[in-house]
């Protein structure tokens, strides 16, 4: 039986990515499709998307009810507009990804980050651009395309959370299932909360705001209306579906969570091996192997070049792409520089993020200019130059639902520095004594969100790049670990059966 899926999200790479959620939603919907599924993406309309798809054409044109900016909200700037969108399917060129698009130019065309406006304020209108998501997700369950209706909608993060709302809210109408859901947090943290008031702009059922629904803490969040109207609930770690569960970890919504504990399901996001390999990476000085490894220095020698850092081959480079935020531990990273100077190690950072993290670590950097490196920004050949380049790869996270950084540093033979927690736990092998004796460790791992810890840490990544056989056995084992999406796609497929031979539909 072939399973016919939409992934409702609102970015996707290559055509817009700000983080992780891009590479899952650019990666998994085709690995579902090599394994016999009829799976489309439904996306925004932003430029990027726009103008990335090819063979675009009118599926059609539905007026909606959200009302937003045309009701006197003062949302945004952004005029007033017709309560119509157009839906739009094109075909992404590097796959051949059926994707749809919706097109209301009045809520997507705008330059710059999808979320932000120029001051890096998100957009008064964010409500209704990202209602507008998951109202189209639901039509699409209602035959919008006539040519195609989905057995299963599989939404991701808040942007998407009202989709199962929306299709819940259908069924009542229609009072018949129209197809069976799945939600996907990619991280906790960002739950789409907004005033009270917004939910009358919504046309959502009005028993729905309500704290069995979407309603949270007197406010409205989308994340919450995805967990609870969601037939199936994922993560993107089996630790992080642990840790969400815990009052800790939980954001306000830990006992929703317990309660649809069997309901969740922790599943390991993957590398796409395509895009991240070193052997055929075109982003990179050369290119490499487990077996020659001689490319791998000479990364390292180009990225120490770019960033202007002493031409030492037995310096240990440690290496961060990442937000700098507080979530990502560069605070505590910050902290241990003068540790990594003083044993002549050098730091290259690639991210933008918190202006007092920027502001420090550009200090370290103007203090050290041969040892510290940052640049601000986020570019995408960068990232890559320097996960192959860096010996080490930072991801000291106070929390990470599953992080993508490591698994494509351990690709790359950069072994990861990482806290013991979500993804990073599931992923990496701490170069302890024992670990080392049984040929497990692929990295460095801290248990405490605690400066003493990450030093220890640190100390071990010196200690064992000093023993070069041993260092270099670390990396070739880095570098035979299979993280990429075959198992986790298996995984979600076979949750999408057992949600269609289900005939409850629960």
């Amino acid at each position: 039986m072939t399973i016919r899926a939409l992934h409702v999200a609102s970015e996707l790479y290559p055509l817009l990515k700000t983080g992780g959620l891009a590479d899952v939603a650019g990666a998994l919907p085709p690995a579902l499709i090599e394994r016999g599924a009829d799976v489309r993406v439904l996306l925004p309309g932003f430029p990027a998307v726009a103008a990335g798809l090819v063979d675009l054409r009118t599926v059609a044109r539905l007026d909606h009810p959200l009302l937003g900016s045309r009701a006197g909200l003062q949302y945004s700037v952004h005029a007033p507009h017709a309560a119509h969108a157009t839906l739009e399917l094109g075909t992404l060129p590097a796959n051949g990804l059926s994707v749809y698009m919706i097109r209301d130019d009045a809520l997507y065309d705008r330059p710059g980050n999808p979320y932000l406006d120029a001051q890096h304020v998100p957009y008064g209108d964010n409500a209704e651009r990202f209602a507008l998501l998951g109202w189209m997700a639901a039509q699409l369950a209602q035959h919008a395309d006539p040519a195609w209706t989905p057995q299963i909608i599989h939404a991701h993060d808040w942007h998407a959370g009202l989709a199962p709302a929306y299709l819940r809210a259908a069924e009542r109408r229609h009072g018949r299932r129209l197809a069976h859901t799945v939600f996907t947090v990619h991280n906790l943290a960002y739950q789409g909360v907004f005033p009270a008031q917004t939910f009358d702009h919504l046309a959502l059922p009005a028993d729905f705001f309500d704290m069995h629904g979407v309603e949270f803490y007197g406010q409205l969040s989308f994340l919450k209306a995805g967990l609870y109207y969601s037939d199936r609930l994922t993560t993107v770690s089996p630790t992080y579906a642990r840790e969400i569960q815990t009052l800790a970890q939980g954001g306000g919504l830990d006992a929703l969570l317990r309660g649809r504990t069997h309901d969740l399901t922790g599943i390991l996001n993957g590398v796409d091996y395509g895009v991240w390999n070193p052997a055929t990476d075109e982003a990179l000085a050369a290119r490499y192997t487990s077996s020659r490894l001689a490319g791998k220095r000479a990364c390292k020698t180009a990225l120490q070049e770019r960033f202007g850092l002493a031409q030492k081959s037995d310096a240990l480079l440690f290496g961060v792409v990442s937000r700098l935020t507080e979530q990502k531990g560069l605070d505590l990273l910050l902290g241990a520089l003068p540790e990594i100077i003083s044993r002549g190690g050098q730091l290259v950072v690639l991210g933008t993020g918190d202006p007092a993290l920027e502001a420090g670590l550009l200090r370290v950097a103007h203090a050290h200019p041969d040892a510290v490196a940052v640049e601000r920004g986020f570019d995408e050949p960068l990232a890559h130059a320097i996960v192959a380049g860096s010996d080490v790869i930072a991801v000291p996270s106070r929390f990470e639902p599953c992080g993508l950084t490591q698994l494509y540093a351990l690709a790359y033979g950069s072994l990861p520095l990482v806290h013991r927690v979500g993804g990073l736990a599931d992923t990496v092998v701490d170069a302890s004594l024992e670990n080392l004796a049984d040929d497990l460790a692929t990295g460095f791992v801290f248990e405490r969100f605690e400066p003493e810890a990450l030093g220890g840490a640190i100390r071990r990544a010196f200690a064992l790049h000093a023993r070069h056989s041993e260092w270099k056995a670390a990396q070739q084992r880095a570098m035979r670990q299979d993280f990429g999406w075959g198992a986790s796609a298996q995984r979600y497929l076979d949750l999408y059966r057992s949600l269609v031979q289900d005939p409850a539909g629960a």
